[in-house]
Protein backbone atom coordinates (compact mmCIF):
# COMPACT_ATOMS: atom_id res chain seq x y z
CA UNK A 1 0.00 0.00 0.00
CA UNK A 2 2.80 2.41 0.97
CA UNK A 3 4.77 1.66 -2.21
CA UNK A 4 1.65 2.15 -4.30
CA UNK A 5 0.93 5.52 -2.66
CA UNK A 6 4.55 6.58 -3.05
CA UNK A 7 4.54 5.74 -6.76
CA UNK A 8 1.31 7.70 -7.18
CA UNK A 9 2.84 10.74 -5.46
CA UNK A 10 5.99 10.52 -7.58
CA UNK A 11 3.94 10.13 -10.76
CA UNK A 12 1.74 13.12 -9.96
CA UNK A 13 4.75 15.23 -9.01
CA UNK A 14 6.56 14.41 -12.25
CA UNK A 15 3.39 15.07 -14.23
CA UNK A 16 2.82 18.55 -12.83
CA UNK A 17 6.52 19.36 -13.09
CA UNK A 18 6.48 18.53 -16.81
CA UNK A 19 3.27 20.56 -17.11
CA UNK A 20 5.10 23.58 -15.71
CA UNK A 21 8.21 23.08 -17.86
CA UNK A 22 6.28 22.73 -21.10
CA UNK A 23 3.73 25.41 -20.18
CA UNK A 24 6.26 28.12 -19.35
CA UNK A 25 7.76 27.87 -22.84
CA UNK A 26 4.59 29.33 -24.41
CA UNK A 27 4.60 32.69 -22.63
CA UNK A 28 7.72 34.36 -24.08
CA UNK A 29 6.13 34.47 -27.55
CA UNK A 30 2.88 35.99 -26.27
CA UNK A 31 4.76 38.61 -24.24
CA UNK A 32 7.17 39.34 -27.10
CA UNK A 33 4.27 40.07 -29.45
CA UNK A 34 2.70 42.40 -26.88
CA UNK A 35 5.99 44.21 -26.28
CA UNK A 36 6.74 44.66 -29.98
CA UNK A 37 3.10 45.40 -30.94
CA UNK A 38 3.84 43.31 -34.01
CA UNK A 39 4.02 39.69 -35.15
CA UNK A 40 6.49 40.38 -37.95
CA UNK A 41 8.92 37.49 -38.15
CA UNK A 42 6.56 35.04 -36.49
CA UNK A 43 5.84 32.02 -38.70
CA UNK A 44 2.15 31.88 -39.59
CA UNK A 45 2.72 28.27 -40.65
CA UNK A 46 3.90 27.40 -37.14
CA UNK A 47 0.96 29.15 -35.51
CA UNK A 48 -1.58 27.52 -37.82
CA UNK A 49 -0.07 24.06 -37.42
CA UNK A 50 -0.01 24.61 -33.66
CA UNK A 51 -3.75 25.25 -33.68
CA UNK A 52 -4.38 21.98 -35.51
CA UNK A 53 -1.87 20.11 -33.36
CA UNK A 54 -3.12 21.21 -29.99
CA UNK A 55 -6.76 20.95 -31.03
CA UNK A 56 -5.99 17.34 -31.95
CA UNK A 57 -4.11 16.73 -28.70
CA UNK A 58 -6.83 18.33 -26.57
CA UNK A 59 -9.51 16.14 -28.18
CA UNK A 60 -7.21 13.13 -27.72
CA UNK A 61 -6.45 13.66 -24.02
CA UNK A 62 -9.91 14.80 -22.92
CA UNK A 63 -11.59 11.81 -24.54
CA UNK A 64 -9.12 9.31 -23.12
CA UNK A 65 -9.58 10.85 -19.68
CA UNK A 66 -13.31 11.68 -19.58
CA UNK A 67 -15.06 9.59 -22.25
CA UNK A 68 -16.11 6.27 -20.71
CA UNK A 69 -16.83 4.75 -24.12
CA UNK A 70 -13.24 5.39 -25.19
CA UNK A 71 -11.87 4.18 -21.86
CA UNK A 72 -13.87 0.96 -22.12
CA UNK A 73 -12.72 0.32 -25.67
CA UNK A 74 -9.14 0.83 -24.52
CA UNK A 75 -9.64 -1.75 -21.75
CA UNK A 76 -10.95 -4.26 -24.29
CA UNK A 77 -7.80 -3.84 -26.35
CA UNK A 78 -5.40 -3.91 -23.39
CA UNK A 79 -6.52 -6.85 -21.25
CA UNK A 80 -8.65 -4.74 -18.92
CA UNK A 81 -5.98 -2.15 -18.07
CA UNK A 82 -6.83 1.56 -17.94
CA UNK A 83 -5.10 4.04 -20.25
CA UNK A 84 -2.27 6.17 -18.88
CA UNK A 85 -3.62 9.66 -19.68
CA UNK A 86 -3.37 11.76 -16.50
CA UNK A 87 -5.01 15.03 -15.36
CA UNK A 88 -1.78 16.93 -16.04
CA UNK A 89 -1.85 15.67 -19.65
CA UNK A 90 -5.32 17.14 -20.09
CA UNK A 91 -4.31 20.38 -18.37
CA UNK A 92 -1.25 20.78 -20.58
CA UNK A 93 -3.19 20.16 -23.79
CA UNK A 94 -6.00 22.58 -22.91
CA UNK A 95 -3.62 25.28 -21.70
CA UNK A 96 -1.44 24.92 -24.80
CA UNK A 97 -4.48 25.24 -27.05
CA UNK A 98 -5.65 28.38 -25.25
CA UNK A 99 -2.21 30.02 -25.50
CA UNK A 100 -1.92 29.07 -29.15
CA UNK A 101 -5.33 30.62 -29.82
CA UNK A 102 -4.10 33.79 -28.10
CA UNK A 103 -1.09 33.84 -30.42
CA UNK A 104 -3.38 33.26 -33.42
CA UNK A 105 -5.50 36.24 -32.33
CA UNK A 106 -2.32 38.31 -32.09
CA UNK A 107 -1.46 37.48 -35.72
CA UNK A 108 -4.71 39.18 -36.76
CA UNK A 109 -4.56 42.02 -34.23
CA UNK A 110 -0.93 43.12 -34.69
CA UNK A 111 0.75 44.11 -37.98
CA UNK A 112 2.35 41.38 -40.07
CA UNK A 113 5.30 41.56 -42.40
CA UNK A 114 4.94 41.52 -46.20
CA UNK A 115 4.12 38.07 -47.51
CA UNK A 116 3.61 36.75 -43.99
CA UNK A 117 0.83 34.22 -44.54
CA UNK A 118 0.04 30.52 -44.40
CA UNK A 119 1.92 28.64 -47.12
CA UNK A 120 0.07 26.75 -49.83
CA UNK A 121 1.73 23.50 -48.76
CA UNK A 122 0.45 23.78 -45.21
CA UNK A 123 -2.99 24.82 -46.43
CA UNK A 124 -3.08 21.49 -48.27
CA UNK A 125 -1.74 19.61 -45.23
CA UNK A 126 -4.34 21.12 -42.90
CA UNK A 127 -7.14 20.53 -45.41
CA UNK A 128 -6.05 16.89 -45.75
CA UNK A 129 -6.12 16.43 -41.97
CA UNK A 130 -9.59 17.95 -41.66
CA UNK A 131 -10.99 15.83 -44.50
CA UNK A 132 -9.32 12.69 -43.14
CA UNK A 133 -10.89 13.16 -39.70
CA UNK A 134 -14.27 14.02 -41.23
CA UNK A 135 -14.18 10.72 -43.14
CA UNK A 136 -13.06 8.96 -39.95
CA UNK A 137 -16.01 10.37 -38.02
CA UNK A 138 -18.33 9.32 -40.83
CA UNK A 139 -17.06 5.76 -40.48
CA UNK A 140 -17.72 5.93 -36.73
CA UNK A 141 -21.33 7.02 -37.27
CA UNK A 142 -21.99 4.01 -39.52
CA UNK A 143 -20.17 1.72 -37.07
CA UNK A 144 -17.25 0.89 -39.34
CA UNK A 145 -14.71 2.29 -36.88
CA UNK A 146 -14.39 3.19 -33.20
CA UNK A 147 -13.90 6.67 -31.80
CA UNK A 148 -10.65 5.52 -30.21
CA UNK A 149 -9.23 4.97 -33.71
CA UNK A 150 -10.10 8.56 -34.65
CA UNK A 151 -8.29 9.74 -31.52
CA UNK A 152 -5.17 7.79 -32.44
CA UNK A 153 -5.24 9.42 -35.88
CA UNK A 154 -5.51 12.85 -34.25
CA UNK A 155 -2.54 11.93 -32.08
CA UNK A 156 -0.57 10.97 -35.17
CA UNK A 157 -1.29 14.39 -36.68
CA UNK A 158 0.02 16.03 -33.51
CA UNK A 159 3.26 14.06 -33.74
CA UNK A 160 3.67 14.97 -37.42
CA UNK A 161 3.22 18.65 -36.63
CA UNK A 162 5.85 18.50 -33.88
CA UNK A 163 8.34 16.82 -36.23
CA UNK A 164 7.54 19.34 -38.98
CA UNK A 165 8.55 22.13 -36.60
CA UNK A 166 11.72 20.55 -35.24
CA UNK A 167 13.38 19.67 -38.54
CA UNK A 168 13.49 23.17 -40.16
CA UNK A 169 15.17 24.61 -37.06
CA UNK A 170 17.80 21.86 -37.04
CA UNK A 171 18.58 22.47 -40.73
CA UNK A 172 18.61 26.23 -40.20
CA UNK A 173 21.27 25.87 -37.51
CA UNK A 174 23.21 23.43 -39.70
CA UNK A 175 23.14 25.63 -42.80
CA UNK A 176 24.18 28.74 -40.87
CA UNK A 177 26.66 26.75 -38.74
CA UNK A 178 25.37 28.90 -35.91
CA UNK A 179 22.59 29.18 -33.34
CA UNK A 180 22.95 32.96 -33.10
CA UNK A 181 19.65 34.82 -32.71
CA UNK A 182 17.88 31.71 -31.42
CA UNK A 183 16.97 30.99 -27.82
CA UNK A 184 18.23 27.76 -26.26
CA UNK A 185 15.93 28.36 -23.28
CA UNK A 186 12.85 26.85 -24.90
CA UNK A 187 14.84 23.76 -25.89
CA UNK A 188 16.01 23.25 -22.32
CA UNK A 189 12.42 23.58 -21.10
CA UNK A 190 11.18 21.20 -23.81
CA UNK A 191 13.84 18.62 -22.96
CA UNK A 192 13.15 18.89 -19.24
CA UNK A 193 9.42 18.51 -19.83
CA UNK A 194 10.01 15.59 -22.17
CA UNK A 195 12.17 13.76 -19.63
CA UNK A 196 9.67 14.31 -16.82
CA UNK A 197 6.76 13.23 -19.03
CA UNK A 198 8.59 10.05 -20.06
CA UNK A 199 9.46 9.25 -16.44
CA UNK A 200 5.81 9.65 -15.44
CA UNK A 201 4.74 7.30 -18.22
CA UNK A 202 7.33 4.69 -17.20
CA UNK A 203 6.38 4.89 -13.52
CA UNK A 204 2.68 4.57 -14.33
CA UNK A 205 3.39 1.55 -16.53
CA UNK A 206 5.47 -0.04 -13.77
CA UNK A 207 2.80 0.65 -11.15
CA UNK A 208 0.13 -0.94 -13.34
CA UNK A 209 2.47 -3.77 -14.35
CA UNK A 210 1.32 -2.97 -17.88
CA UNK A 211 4.07 -1.88 -20.24
CA UNK A 212 1.59 -1.82 -23.10
CA UNK A 213 0.32 1.47 -21.64
CA UNK A 214 3.37 3.07 -23.25
CA UNK A 215 2.29 2.04 -26.73
CA UNK A 216 -1.31 2.60 -25.66
CA UNK A 217 -0.49 6.29 -25.20
CA UNK A 218 1.71 6.79 -28.29
CA UNK A 219 1.29 10.57 -28.41
CA UNK A 220 2.67 11.23 -24.93
CA UNK A 221 5.50 8.76 -25.53
CA UNK A 222 6.21 10.20 -28.97
CA UNK A 223 6.22 13.82 -27.79
CA UNK A 224 8.57 12.92 -24.94
CA UNK A 225 10.99 11.10 -27.25
CA UNK A 226 10.86 13.90 -29.82
CA UNK A 227 11.63 16.59 -27.27
CA UNK A 228 14.51 14.55 -25.84
CA UNK A 229 15.98 13.51 -29.20
CA UNK A 230 15.83 16.89 -30.88
CA UNK A 231 16.68 18.60 -27.61
CA UNK A 232 19.93 16.63 -27.50
CA UNK A 233 20.64 17.59 -31.10
CA UNK A 234 19.98 21.29 -30.47
CA UNK A 235 22.04 21.28 -27.27
CA UNK A 236 24.96 19.71 -29.18
CA UNK A 237 24.60 22.33 -31.91
CA UNK A 238 24.44 25.19 -29.43
CA UNK A 239 27.08 24.20 -26.89
CA UNK A 240 29.46 21.99 -28.92
CA UNK A 241 29.27 22.17 -32.71
CA UNK A 242 28.68 25.89 -33.16
CA UNK A 243 29.67 27.27 -29.76
CA UNK A 244 32.57 29.27 -31.19
CA UNK A 245 30.26 30.92 -33.74
CA UNK A 246 28.11 32.59 -31.12
CA UNK A 247 29.00 36.23 -30.61
CA UNK A 248 29.49 37.57 -27.13
CA UNK A 249 27.06 40.40 -27.74
CA UNK A 250 23.58 40.45 -29.25
CA UNK A 251 22.81 42.37 -32.42
CA UNK A 252 19.47 44.12 -32.23
CA UNK A 253 19.13 44.43 -35.99
CA UNK A 254 15.71 43.92 -37.58
CA UNK A 255 16.89 40.59 -39.05
CA UNK A 256 17.79 39.21 -35.63
CA UNK A 257 14.52 40.48 -34.23
CA UNK A 258 12.64 38.53 -36.88
CA UNK A 259 14.66 35.39 -36.20
CA UNK A 260 14.05 35.65 -32.49
CA UNK A 261 10.34 36.21 -32.99
CA UNK A 262 9.93 33.28 -35.34
CA UNK A 263 12.11 30.85 -33.44
CA UNK A 264 10.98 31.50 -29.89
CA UNK A 265 7.93 29.37 -30.60
CA UNK A 266 7.69 26.39 -28.25
CA UNK A 267 9.36 23.59 -30.19
CA UNK A 268 7.15 20.96 -28.71
CA UNK A 269 3.96 22.57 -29.79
Amino acid sequence: MFESSLRAIISQSLGWMYFIAWTVSFYPQVLLNIRRKSVEGLSIDFVSLNIVGFTSYTIYTTNFFFNEEVREEYRKRHDGYDNSVQPNDVAFAVHALVLTLVILFQTFYYPRGPGQRLSTFNKVVIAFMVIFIAVDLGRVTIHQAHLIDVLYHLGTFKLYISIAKYIPQAFSNFNRKSTEGWSIGNVLLDSTGGLLSLLQLLIDSFALDDWSSITGNPVKFGLSMLSLSFGLLFICQHYILYATKRSTSHDDSPHDTEVAAGESQPLLG
